[in-house]
């Protein structure tokens, strides 16, 4: 089931329905209920480094070159060729736009020494140059990049205001959608530029805590439309910027009735004929039980049926985790070959929470699975606020969840904790690894803690990893309760049968 507009699920009063441009960025559109207001402005602000002039550039970028609307960038900082090999990485070719007509970029240096506070013409000449540009292409969308520069010509308060009111109106007029970025500025007895803005302004935010940065983006005000009010992470990356998917504002997802299979036929059993497609399997345990192959047979049954799988892991490279599993009958390697695996491989503390949903997104999006491993999800937990993980996992499973996509995630467990994320209850079906230590061996357990919607045993199994795979085998019971591993084969040859 496709992820849903936040416009189809916030309640609206009936009235007008205010027209959008859509920014063709990721999430955005979703975010402010399909695009900025539509022949207005916007202000983008926020401190240095916060992705202003990145966003601003996007949305010319995706207007011109998808949608067909030209689109004029006036900077007051950096020069047009600094501008052009800054958003190169990213993919967009200026000077090409340039050659089509489909964009104009402007560099006007500004000398405050040249400007005269004299009354109400002192940004006559930028008016000129984008009345101009705008004929000469047919300009639908507008940028200018950054205002502090252009006002800090000016050192009177009520000439600042004047002029920015005359600024915006000037634009309005023109009905062209445009989007003015500007610092933040928060100290008392200094002007805020968003002050002056009347149609919508989306704040940025760049943090950094216990040495992870992360950045934020929210709708501070948009007049004449619902939107999202809360943060929303976002990550500028290859790809361009993209916000990140948010949660769901009602729980509209999609219940499947057909059950696929986990790669273990006894587990299958367990579960009453194998899990939901589209719901989300926990795997809890120790170290060593078995979280990783299971997840491994989970992705390897669903390629042998010819769909395709993602796995995420936070502990071993992609070659580590193809060698390893072979050693248990998994082969993975043929079906990364074969195009139907993709296997993403990184530290827990290579990224902030928000750049490993982001990159989940990414490759869903890229990749399009219909089986997705979270292998090692703990390893999130490591420098991160309990409540910041447990939200990052919720984000993640809802993503997955809204997308249809089967999920499996591995977590570690100290002790007899069953899990260490406040999680459980997001997931559908719960599986409980265990180590068991006996007569000099130790051997693993499996529990079903619950599976919603199924009728699933409430038997322990033996959790046993052969050269063909894993395989649960019914535990015997001795005068000391359950008997696994060489005393249950002892059991077995001692009453002549065999437990399956």
């Amino acid at each position: 089931m496709a992820t849903r507009h936040l416009t189809e699920l916030i309640r609206v009063s009936p009235g007008p329905t205010l027209v959008k441009a859509p920014t063709g960025i990721h999430g955005l559109d979703d975010i402010t209920g399909g695009g900025l207001p539509r022949g207005r402005t916007t202000l983008v602000t926020g401190g240095a480094g916060s992705g202003k002039t990145l966003l601003a550039l996007e949305f010319l970028v995706r207007g011109a070159r998808d949608l067909g609307e030209p689109g004029v960038l006036v900077t007051f900082e950096e020069s047009a060729e600094k501008v052009a090999e800054n958003v190169a990485s990213l993919g967009f070719d200026l000077a090409a736009l340039e050659r089509d007509g489909l964009l104009i970029v402007h560099s006007f240096q500004i000398d405050p020494s040249e400007f005269v506070e004299t009354g109400e013409f002192e940004l006559e000449p930028i008016f000129l140059l984008l009345e101009d540009s705008i004929r000469r292409i047919g300009a639908k969308r507008i940028v200018l990049d950054t205002i502090e520069v252009l006002l800090g010509a000016f050192q009177q308060t009520a000439v600042v205001r004047a002029e920015i009111s005359r600024l915006f109106r000037w634009l309005d007029e023109r009905e062209v959608t445009a989007i003015v970025t500007g610092e933040r500025v928060d100290q008392v007895g200094k002007y805020s530029v968003e002050e002056f803005v009347s149609d919508c302004v989306i704040v940025l935010d760049h943090r950094v805590r216990d040495e992870i940065s992360t950045r934020r983006l929210r709708i501070q005000k948009y007049r004449g439309s619902a939107h999202g009010t809360n943060e929303y992470p976002f990550l500028i990356s290859g790809r361009g910027f993209s916000v990140l998917p948010i949660t769901s504002v009602v729980l509209d997802y999609g219940a499947s009735a057909e059950r696929i299979s986990t790669g273990v036929p006894r587990l299958d059993e367990m579960l009453g004929g194998g899990v939901y497609r589209g719901s989300t399997v926990l795997v809890s345990g120790s170290a060593g039980t078995g979280k990783t192959t299971l997840g491994a047979s989970f992705a390897d049954a669903a390629c042998a049926r010819g769909e395709r799988a993602l796995i995420i892991q936070f502990e071993e490279s992609p070659a580590q985790l193809i060698r390893n599993m072979r050693s248990v009958g998994i082969d993975l390697g043929r079906w990364v070959d074969d195009g139907r695996l993709h296997i993403w491989s990184a530290r827990p503390t290579a990224y902030g929470l928000e750049s490993h949903l982001a990159n989940l997104a990414g490759l869903v999006e890229e990749f399009q699975p219909t089986v997705a491993v979270l292998d090692g999800i703990s390893g999130l937990g490591n420098d991160a606020a309990g409540h910041d993980v447990s939200s990052a996992i919720a984000r993640e499973i809802d993503m997955l969840k809204a997308r249809g996509i089967t999920a499996i995630a591995t977590t570690a467990v100290k002790g007899e904790e069953p899990t260490t994320f406040e999680i459980s209850s997001l997931v559908d079906t719960w599986l409980l690894l265990r180590n068991v230590e006996s007569d000099g061996e130790r051997n693993r357990l499996l529990f079903v803690l619950k599976s919603r919607g199924t009728a699933h045993s409430n038997r322990v199994r033996e959790f046993v990893l052969t050269d063909h795979g894993p395989e649960l085998i019914d535990v015997a019971f001795g005068p000391d309760g359950v008997v696994v591993g060489s005393a249950r084969q002892a059991e077995e040859a001692r009453e002549g049968t065999v437990l399956m």
